[in-house]
């Protein structure tokens, strides 16, 4: 199935180290090299690795599952820069927590990311803001997991909080800010009002979610979708009008004018929450898992 065609099933591609936190490892492999790396990874295979910042989320999405009968609908992959040898550690641990995966890539080194279209994956989360972007140049939805803001809820609703400009829409008027300020902005989101942006990196991912989603009653969805952006009014209108023409419906949309997210993440419960602006993502991160986007004007020069 190609991420065109979401009909069948949703498909996320994970990065081990966002799955597991392997920090301990990675630093032997920084420090000592990769055979020093693959000599402790293998002497350690049988002790579990503790869960990453993207553990919760996966193991939500992978619930989806137990609530619809019949084929899965969604699934989980694993792309790796490990060696199968080293990576018998990672899928111990994948086993230990009862993760339904059952698909990976072990790439001995080498970047994963050329793997995420034959899998048709909707969307790729890693700590490599390298095979990110290649990952976004391939056109599906990716973001770099920025360590240290899981944090576990008690329920089982799975949280997606999305920015807006460069993330679900284009950054056509992200580029009016920085080029010629708020004032400039808000007079062309004004005049654009009616006129529909174009699709951001995420249009697609969250087409997908939203086709999940009917597939639930209202009151019972194990999904919920939020926009959190720092416009507000007038520059209101233009997204509204948007995500009406795209014909795709958002749970929450939190126009904050400027306003700091974290709290508002962190009152959502966002299981993890997209931006393109490395400052928002930095500050996001203190309250909720945050992966950055690395795409459009904001990311022009990083």
């Amino acid at each position: 199935m190609s991420p065109q065609n979401p009909a069948e099933k949703l498909i996320i591609a994970i990065s081990s180290r966002a799955l597991f936190d392997l920090r301990e490892s990675h630093l032997v492999y920084e420090e000592q090299g990769v055979d020093a790396f693959a000599a402790y990874q293998i002497e350690r295979e049988n002790d579990i690795l503790p869960r990453g910042d993207a553990f919760a989320l996966v193991e939500k999405f992978l619930q989806i599952n137990q609530r619809l009968e019949g084929a899965p609908r969604v699934e989980v992959i694993l792309l790796s820069r490990n060696s199968a040898d080293t990576g018998l550690r990672v899928f111990n641990s994948i086993e230990h927590y009862g993760l339904g995966i059952t698909r990976a890539a072990f790439c001995n080194g080498e970047s994963p990311y050329r793997y995420i279209a034959p899998f048709g994956c909707h969307l790729f989360l890693s700590t490599d803001g390298n095979d990110v972007r290649r990952a976004l140049e391939q056109g599906v939805a990716a973001a770099t997991l920025i360590a240290g803001g899981a944090r576990e809820r008690g329920d089982d609703v799975l949280r997606f909080a999305f920015d807006g400009d460069a993330v679900l829409f284009s950054d056509e008027a992200e580029q009016i800010f920085k080029r010629d300020g708020l004032a400039a902005f808000t007079t062309a989101e004004r005049a654009s009002a009616r006129q529909p942006l174009g699709g951001g990196p995420f249009k697609g991912f969250l087409e997908a979610l939203q086709a999940l989603q009917a597939e639930f009653h209202a009151e019972s969805c194990p999904i919920r979708t939020a926009l959190v952006t720092a416009r507000s009014a007038p520059a209101h209108e233009r997204v509204i009008r948007t995500l009406r023409a795209w014909n795709i419906r958002i749970d929450e949309s939190i126009f904050l004018g400027g306003l700091p997210k974290g709290e508002f993440l962190r009152s959502f419960g966002a299981d993890v929450f997209f931006d393109d602006q490395p400052n928002h993502c930095a500050s996001a991160a203190e309250h909720v898992a945050t992966g950055h986007v690395p795409h459009g004007i904001a990311n022009a020069e990083s």
